[in-house]
């Protein structure tokens, strides 16, 4: 399934996946693994790659969206240590001192800080000599074709992939003004079956139950209808209360309608594409409520990570021997 244009690959030299080893009677058959979007959810992700790694379930091919696009290059690189170290050391004053305001009128940060953070892990790593097969979903600005770099500087493909429109500035990559990728693909099954996987496991941080959809019908026309017929409305509480009563709380600034925007169209959007093409297994930890900005809880997520992935792995190992045999 394709949403919001077309998808393009950014392809490398060599497009074959890490190492086919030998196990038992023939090649192991290539595992893929998807890692989600979702803000600073995403430190969940190295809890999931730190127990995946314990139980000899490793990758050979890894598509990233946004954050999980910084935790797939690092895990790729050798340099999870390194992304472990840094995620625990956030504090919420550590958080704000990262955030250096841009000039340029393309995002409110220009993320120098946290290029400089990258490119003392990674270096100069290029993309087309990691170990595994990797790739960065971005967004391309004005069309919205989705792109996947296969090949380049790491640190960029990362930092192009997670970009969030209106907080990160973009990236000029290859001719293109590219934005983050969870605009187009938050889960990137479909990047791990192209690039060769036999079985594809995804880590969806954006499956909260606050956000399925439902409808719900405006409640004027409620009001209105109990009033002609001499019904007494019902209170209106919960939701209700909090969005439509102008006394209650006041309404939500900038910063929250952005991002409150840009998680629903998220979850909106992976749920479109899973269901069009379903991994073969997933792992999904319990981060409803973990803010989209809380990066200081590292610890945390971490540990919900591990959680998630030692709950998921018999059914996991399971269902690949019986996919793969």
């Amino acid at each position: 399934m394709r949403l919001f244009g077309s998808t393009i690959a950014m392809k490398s030299a060599d497009d074959g996946a890490s190492s086919p080893s030998d196990q038992g009677s023939g090649p192991r058959r290539k595992i893929g693994l998807a890692l989600g979007a979702g803000g600073a959810r995403g430190w969940s992700h190295i809890g999931v790659l730190r127990e995946l790694e314990a139980s000899g379930l490793k990758p050979d091919i890894i598509a990233g969206a946004s954050v999980g696009s910084i935790a797939g290059g690092c895990w790729a690189a050798g340099k999870l240590d390194e992304l472990e170290d840094f995620a625990r050391s956030l504090t919420k004053r550590r958080v704000f001192s990262l955030l250096d305001v841009s000039l340029s009128g393309a995002g409110l940060i220009a993320g120098k800080r946290l290029k400089s953070r990258l490119d003392n892990a990674l270096g100069d790593t290029r993309i087309e000599d990691l170990p595994v097969t990797f790739a960065a979903v971005a967004t391309e600005i004005g069309t919205g074709h989705e792109i996947w770099l296969k090949q380049g500087h790491l640190v960029d493909a990362i930092r192009a992939s997670y970009a969030l429109p209106g907080i990160f500035e973009p990236l000029f990559i290859n001719g293109r003004w590219l934005f983050d990728g969870a605009l187009v693909n938050p889960v990137p099954v479909n990047a791990c079956r192209t690039l060769g996987a036999d079985f594809v496991i995804a880590i969806n941080l954006i499956a909260d139950t606050r956000l399925r959809p439902t409808v719900i019908h405006d409640n004027a026309f409620v009001e209105a209808v109990a009033t002609e017929t001499g019904a007494t409305p019902r209170a209106r509480t919960g939701l209700f209360r909090s969005q439509f009563d102008k006394s209650a709380a006041g309404a939500p600034g900038i910063a929250t309608a952005m991002v409150d925007a840009f998680n629903i169209t998220q979850d909106r959007i992976a749920r479109a594409r899973l269901a069009g093409d379903p991994p073969d297994a997933t792992i999904g930890a319990r981060l409803g409520r973990i803010g989209f900005f809380d990066f200081h809880r590292a610890d945390e997520m971490i540990a919900l990570g591990r959680e998630a992935a030692r709950k998921a792995l018999p059914e996991i190992l399971e269902e690949y021997e019986m996919r793969i045999g």
